[in-house]
């Protein structure tokens, strides 16, 4: 049974690898569009009936107006790099909720939701493009699809442990199953935090793609660092890497975004890859 498992997400694991677009990270998605989108899309419009839109009519426009810029950004990059059925998948829809919390979240597929709590540490229009960019990325990159496959591998790990130690006492398989918990739970946190990092770098050249001034993604997270007061969890058990070094790796990136912004802000006619 258990050369069976193994087998098994060998087989898942060379048969649906394949790299991130820009951050060249290699990525196992089991979950294909066609079966995460339509619920995507039905969540979201459950959320939005459940939940009251901003009747700030300014702040609503800059996050229709924005989200339109940088989707039209993200658009352009897939068809430029053979992504034509991709771009036709998503269903862009960006909307305003009034809610205090300080977040934002995109779904699969391009569907966009600003809380104005976060509004004041987006501080200005570039602040806005960056918290957009920053949330379009983590569809782009299909972070959510990717999170539902690792989970579906904590299970089978889950399973080789048990049969593993199936033979063993009690208080052994406790030890094994415990040692496994801990550690896969730390994996898990680590891969949130790539995923972060990777959506804060791909953001940044989907922001700049669409004209916005890229130093301010750092500035979003300097606001974000003194609204939090300096508080902020150990790094390795947070799911997000710390403020300073989202700060120090934005700036340091810039550069590099700046050269991919330029490349796709050709017309696609003049684009080689």
């Amino acid at each position: 049974m258990k050369k069976i498992v193994i087998l098994v997400l060998t087989l898942f694991l060379f048969m649906e690898c394949s790299t991130v677009p820009i951050t060249g990270r290699k990525r196992v998605n089991l979950v294909s569009d066609a079966q995460v989108l339509p619920t995507s899309f039905a969540q979201y419009k459950g959320f939005l009936e459940e939940n009251k839109l901003s009747t700030n009519r300014e702040m609503t426009n800059q996050i229709k107006e924005v989200g339109k810029n940088i989707s039209a950004a993200v658009d352009r990059f897939m068809r430029a790099n053979n992504m034509v059925a991709e771009a036709d998948s998503y269903r862009w829809e960006f909307n305003l909720v009034e809610d205090k919390t300080i977040n934002a979240w995109c779904m699969p597929g391009g569907k966009v939701v600003f809380y104005t709590g976060i509004m004041p540490i987006c501080g200005n229009v570039n602040g806005v493009a960056a918290v957009m960019g920053h949330e379009v990325a983590h569809a782009f990159a299909k972070h959510g699809q990717e999170r539902m496959t690792s989970s579906y591998g904590q299970q089978i790990g889950g399973l080789l442990v048990t049969l593993g130690t199936s033979k063993k006492d009690p208080e052994t398989q406790q030890i094994w199953n415990t040692a496994f918990g801990v550690g896969s739970g730390l994996t898990m946190l680590k891969f949130s935090r790539t995923h972060e990092q990777e959506a804060d770098r791909l953001g940044l050249v989907f922001m700049l793609m669409a004209g916005y001034d890229g130093k301010e993604a750092a500035e979003v997270w300097v606001r974000m660092s003194k609204n939090a007061g300096g508080k902020s969890t150990p790094q390795i058990l947070s799911t997000h890497p710390s403020n300073a070094a989202r700060i120090q790796d934005l700036k340091s990136y810039l550069p590099t975004a700046k050269m991919y912004a330029k490349k796709y802000n050709q017309p696609l006619s003049q684009i080689k890859n």
